[in-house]
């Protein structure tokens, strides 16, 4: 709790911090009363949905605020300096040597016409270093976050390197000046499992050796689980719960954790087991909640005491929460109960909805032949949903632009919907052949037409897919706005007027327009706050037992497809590694480089997790794929020269499962459940 922290001793201390925002001539508080404290050496986690203050108080930290943003309030300190007094000089110093931040994104927060080198070497100069020291240090620093050719990475452009290696230049920067405060807001959203492992991985052990202390912001309480000692989670500027994380993820005293921590699917949970815990409504405007409980308007357990009575910050035990009702939270964190199941006539059809066979995919780059997919083969039941995952740059983006015909795979494909042939090109295809094929998109924000308002949206998208007269389309967009559970009263509204899952709705409405039977989802979720991706999650389930819809669900979170999914194929440089229903996929005999990504720790709740698979360096160039078996380079079961020149069999398995790889299915099961950390066929330490 704050006040086991000494002032003297505590890296970060706010004591009733009030930050405001100036919106229209009035100032809107954003941070309530905020008491917060972190000891050196602490790693804190800070947690709540977009809008709740988490980046807000990232930005007051470094006195960033922007210019209609200002501390109202309390006070606000780091290593002992009052920030909120810091200007010029002072501020600059702070920045310069006592805090650090690593934002979200790290290709906005590297300078795109600098060489990597000379963008590191700036940190060690702003500190009084001379160049060649600077060049020196910034080897060093690379060399310390674990990037194997610090050489060829200094004379490289940000655009060069992958997301994952920009992540660990911006960290290496961040590190240089050896800071007593890091700010990590947001740092492994998108990332693939794998990269955000190592990420995960690197930071703990920097802190570890720099004795640094952390401040954690993030949506994604898999992440604060693992990487945090205590939590504290925020919700529209006022801390709702803090205390030693585990306690807080498994023993939730407030409502708005309790719904969180069910917004995420469990390990091992599937649809069938229950739906996600969706967290009804919105946030509350700025400023608009000045007494009561702030989160009353949303709370399934509140009382008529909460609208006027807010809650103090009790402490406990070593925690603290603001609630009325504390013993009523732990049920909210419990699933709710499943969608009823539809008959299984309707969710399983005697053929294939949908049969791709032998899809490659063949593009053009600087003169050579670039071959992005090779040889993609499966067949996808009407009601059925496969998962597909793998790294960024395995080709699952581009296997859905082929499905949706934006992409003409090369001679020797064949597409085949309902038994009939389906033309490469959309172009091509017959009417309802492009509506029974859909898709929504990672980002509503590039999908969605920003002049428009969202009825004229989702008119244009049923006057191009339906067969609707005109006077019954107006009619089913009230239909479909219900179906998706878009208030009506959005329909006017244009996208910029929404919330990112509001939008993703609309993304998804749009998709229906035309009553699909094949939906492909390319990272839906992945840009959403947990109870977000839940809503969305739990109407894509029930749209596909009401319709008996298929979905090819693209995701890097294993979690969400492991829930939502019925089969699921593993793909790795365009190729497919394994194809089997959810169940054995999850279970061993794996591939190699499905053990791999199932290894990464996604369980916040204390299950007991697969020992970490530690995959070495970045994924090969699609262009220069290597020989033999593509992901040999990498592979911590790999045989020997088998593996380097010759490509894998595919094993097939009972129940219709795959698996390419040189070592027999039997023996990959033997070594995976007996020695998983330290595998038998290890062609060098990783």
């Amino acid at each position: 709790m704050t006040a086991s922290i000494a002032p003297a001793a505590a890296a970060v201390r706010a004591e009733q911090l009030d930050v405001v925002y100036r919106v229209r001539g009035r100032d809107r508080r954003v941070i309530r009363g905020l008491d917060l404290a972190i000891a050196p050496g602490e790693s804190y986690g800070l947690v709540g949905e977009s809008g709740c203050g988490k980046s807000t108080m990232a930005l007051a930290l470094v006195g960033a605020l922007p210019a209609n943003g200002r501390v109202s309030g309390g006070a606000l300190t780091v290593a002992g300096r009052d920030v909120g007094a810091a200007r010029g000089e002072e501020l600059r110093r702070l920045r310069t040597d006592v805090v650090a931040m690593v934002y979200q994104s790290p290709g906005r927060a590297l300078n795109p016409t600098m060489r990597v080198g000379d963008q590191i070497a700036e940190a060690f100069v702003v500190r009084g270093s001379r160049w060649e020291e600077g060049r020196e240090g910034a080897h060093e620093m690379l060399r310390k976050v674990k990037i194997a050719d610090p050489d060829l990475v200094m004379r490289r452009y940000p655009h060069e390197l992958s997301g994952g290696m920009q992540q660990r230049v911006v960290i290496a920067m961040a590190l240089a000046k050896r800071p007593e405060l890091l700010i990590l807001d947001e740092p492994t959203t998108g990332l693939d499992a794998t990269v955000e492992a190592e990420v995960l991985d690197l930071i703990a052990e920097l802190r570890a050796e720099l004795r640094t202390s952390v401040l954690f912001i993030s949506h994604n309480l898999n992440v604060i689980a693992r990487m945090c000692d205590r939590v504290g989670v925020l919700y529209a500027g006022r801390l709702a719960e803090e205390g030693p994380v585990g306690d807080v993820f498994r023993e939730p005293r407030h409502p708005y954790t309790a719904s969180l921590v069910g917004c995420i699917p469990r390990a091992g949970m599937r649809k069938d087991d229950g739906r996600l815990v969706a967290i009804p409504g919105a946030l509350p405007t700025l400023g608009s909640v000045e007494r009561g409980c702030v989160f009353a308007a949303r709370c399934p357990v509140s009382e008529e005491r909460c609208a006027t009575d807010e809650p103090a910050l009790a402490p406990a035990g070593g925690r603290a929460y603001r609630c009325h009702y504390p013993e009523r939270a732990g049920a909210l964190a419990r699933p709710a109960a499943a969608v009823a199941v539809a008959p299984a006539d309707r969710i399983a059809a005697a053929a294939p909805l949908l049969e791709v066979e032998q899809v490659a995919k063949t593009f053009g780059h600087g003169g050579r032949a670039v071959r992005v997919l090779q040889d993609v083969s499966f067949a996808l039941a009407a009601g059925e949903t496969l998962g597909v995952v793998g790294e960024s740059g395995s080709g699952k983006s581009t296997l859905a632009r082929v499905l949706l015909g934006l992409e003409e795979p090369d001679d020797g494909a064949r597409l085949r919907l309902d038994g009939r042939p389906l033309r490469a090109a959309v172009a091509a295809r017959e009417d309802d052949q492009v509506r029974t094929l859909q898709i929504v998109f990672q980002n509503p924000d590039s999908a969605l037409n920003q002049r428009h308002t969202i009825r004229r949206i989702l008119r244009r998208a049923l006057r191009r897919l339906s067969t609707l007269p005109a006077r019954r389309r107006e009619e089913r967009i009230g239909e479909l706005a219900e179906e998706v559970r878009l208030p009506v009263a959005q329909l006017d509204a244009r996208p910029a007027g929404l919330s990112g899952g509001m939008k993703q709705r609309v993304a998804i409405a749009r998709a229906f327009a035309g009553a699909p039977r094949v939906v492909v989802c390319d990272e839906p979720t992945s840009a959403l706050d947990v109870s977000v991706q839940a809503a969305i999650v739990n109407l894509m389930v029930a749209l596909q037992r009401e319709h008996g819809t298929a979905f090819v669900f693209i995701s890097h979170d294993l979690a969400i497809v492991q829930y939502i999914a019925d089969r699921i194929m593993v793909m790795y440089l365009g190729r497919v590694m394994e194809i089997g229903a959810a169940a054995d996929v999850f279970v061993p005999p794996h591939h190699p480089y499905t053990e791999a990504l199932l290894s990464a720790p996604r369980d916040a709740f204390g299950e007991q997790a697969p020992t970490r698979v530690r995959l070495q360096g970045d994924p090969p160039s699609v262009a220069d794929p290597p020989s033999g078996c593509v992901f040999q380079t990498r592979c911590p079961r790999k045989l020997g020269a088998i593996c380097e020149t010759e490509a894998p069999p595919c094993q097939q398995l009972p129940g219709g499962r795959q698996i390419s790889c040189h070592i027999p299915a039997a023996e990959l099961e033997r070594l995976q459940r007996a020695a998983p950390s330290a595998p038998a066929h290890r062609s060098k330490e990783t």
